[in-house]
């Protein structure tokens, strides 16, 4: 614990875009076969060092099995809260869940990311025996302790009841139980956010566990059976207040991204697919006299393609949907940057105006269909998870979606790459041809963290003035 709040907690939004840049980005590995432990690969993001772009080192698990997907930090910015804050804690550890282990990794990044390593492991059963959740996916470090979503209820198949969120202990990281007093309908789960001032948070659905880890299950999809809810609730009561039903022809309703000025009451969800058109989109939810409402703001359309150059699962439709599998917000509120995995593409949005954001922008990398390689090298797989700079200059992305997924969509393999655009002063939005990471062969690649914070880590306290 130290004496003084870390230097990379930050009361506002605006003061967090003014502090120093990255000089390091954490990035998951996963085997997808299983075959080899995952690891945590540290790349050097300093465009003047001479290691530019190259793994400078790897944290590997002593476990096979974990399939890495989403981590995040035991403290961060709403350590500062007025309320129930510890702000004197450290930006320290990583907390990196295996979602389909239900194991937790602990790693501490000091003194250096390059010499970062595995301070504990909570095994599974500590998990189980204390929330009864499984699948851990989603981290948000709380005022008060670090949040953890579950895609999975009990039992051997994650279905004995719904999957929930629970909390560990910020300092000793003992799973310390479920969040939820009364859940209302939640019944499946995904992301969450919250509003930390306004005292509320988002949760989004996907899917229960039969329906994502063995692939996607067609025969779901098409009857409307996965995630298409946004729950709201009351954060210290831990009471679900209201629930939107988006339509259950928009499957999937992923990442929750609310605005990062807590003055400001709203926030993007993005749905992967529309059933009766192939179409993924953008909504906007707000608060408006103490009501949520959303509203469908954007739409992407599916790309025609024929019908040999597709895999099975898509070879009925003609057509490449977008598959919107991740959004995130400049630290701003100015640009929301868009993954359509499917159809290979990176949209820059200017959401200025919530209500009416306005495509600016587009990088393509990869594609079911486009294919599209980066200048450095090979690209496999579209734009999945992405991660913007605390000042909104750089965008950094990887290319898997899910082992399962991955195979059903790109049968040819989707070997792990990391890549980067630059965000000139007018918003520009342009590749940088020289930033290229490689993994080890047999590696894909999923989240990414920035090295004092980024875009979808830290929750603020403060009005930004």
């Amino acid at each position: 614990m130290n004496l003084r709040p870390d230097p990379t907690f930050h009361a506002t939004a605006k003061l967090a875009m003014e502090a120093p840049v990255e000089n390091f980005a954490y990035t998951l590995m996963l085997s997808p076969d299983f075959s080899k432990p995952d690891g945590l690969a540290v790349v050097d993001v300093n465009p003047t060092s001479k290691s530019y772009g190259k793994i400078v080192h790897t944290v590997m698990m002593p476990n096979k099995g974990d399939e890495f997907h989403h981590f995040g930090w035991n403290a961060c910015s709403s350590a500062l809260s007025p309320l129930t804050g510890h702000a004197f804690l450290e930006r320290r550890y990583l907390i990196i869940p295996g979602l389909r282990s239900s194991r937790i990794y602990i790693v501490d990044t000091k003194p250096s990311p390059t010499e970062a390593k595995i301070h504990k492991i909570i095994e599974p059963e500590e998990v189980f025996a204390k929330t009864g959740y499984s699948r851990p996916h989603t981290i948000h470090c709380g005022p008060e302790g670090i949040y953890v979503s579950t895609l999975g209820g009990g039992g051997p198949n994650g279905t004995d009841g719904p999957p929930g969120i629970f909390l560990m202990d910020c300092e000793t990281f003992d799973v310390i139980g479920r969040y939820e007093m009364d859940r209302g309908s939640q019944d499946k789960h995904y992301d969450f956010w919250w509003n930390l001032p306004r005292d509320y948070m988002v949760s989004s659905e996907w899917a229960l566990p039969p329906q994502f880890e063995n692939g996607i299950v067609p025969e779901d999809l098409l009857s409307n059976k996965y995630g298409h809810r946004l729950h709201f609730w009351n954060l210290r009561e831990r009471r679900n207040v209201q629930t939107i039903d988006l339509g259950a022809n928009h499957q999937m309703a992923l990442e929750v991204r609310p605005a990062h000025d807590p003055i400001k009451e709203y926030g993007f969800v993005g749905v992967v697919v529309d059933t009766t058109n192939l179409e993924g989109s953008i909504w906007t939810w707000w608060r408006e006299n103490g009501t949520f409402h959303c509203r469908k703001t954007a739409t992407i359309p599916p790309e025609p393609a024929a019908k040999d150059d597709l895999p099975p699962l898509l070879q009925g439709f003609e057509a490449v949907p977008p598959l919107i599998t991740d959004i995130d917000l400049s630290l701003d509120d100015r640009f929301l940057y868009v993954s359509c995995w499917g159809t290979g593409e990176m949209r820059q949005y200017d959401v200025s105006d919530p209500m009416k954001p306005e495509h600016v922008g587009s990088i393509h990398t990869g594609g079911i269909t486009r294919q599209a390689d980066h200048p450095a090298g090979p690209y496999k797989g579209g734009p999945q998870m992405l991660e913007i700079s605390r000042d909104g200059k750089r965008v950094y992305w990887t290319n898997s979606l899910y082992s399962s997924w991955d195979d059903q969509f790109y049968p040819d393999g989707v070997p792990a790459a990391m890549v980067k655009a630059d965000v000139g002063p007018a918003g520009e939005f342009t590749l940088d041809n020289d930033f290229y990471v490689t993994f080890p062969d047999g590696y894909r690649s999923h989240q990414i963290r920035l090295e004092g914070g980024d875009c979808s880590t830290d929750s603020f306290c403060y009005p930004s003035v």
